[in-house]
């Protein structure tokens, strides 16, 4: 799955075209790589999201094309 729809469907980032935008700013990093909207996520990738002030870092999980609000947050795990 590309690394927008990931970031999208999995709630880190509410719009696809603002993750995208995200990368192309290089805001967005996957095991330590400025990463691109295109870049196919794999479970076990760290990803790294650095808007603003603010730097969240997630470990994959699991990917998926549909998931419900409710399981979102199955889909990574949250990394120190």
């Amino acid at each position: 799955m590309r690394l927008d729809k990931y970031l999208k469907v999995s709630r880190l980032i509410k719009r696809r075209t603002v993750a995208n935008e995200a990368c192309d700013a290089g805001k967005i990093t996957v095991n330590g790589k400025v990463a691109r909207a295109s870049y196919d996520v794999k479970t076990g990738d760290i990803i790294e999201i650095t808007l603003g002030a603010r730097s969240v870092k997630v470990r994959v999980t699991e990917v998926k094309d549909v998931v419900r609000k409710e399981e979102a947050t199955t889909m990574y795990e949250a990394v120190i």
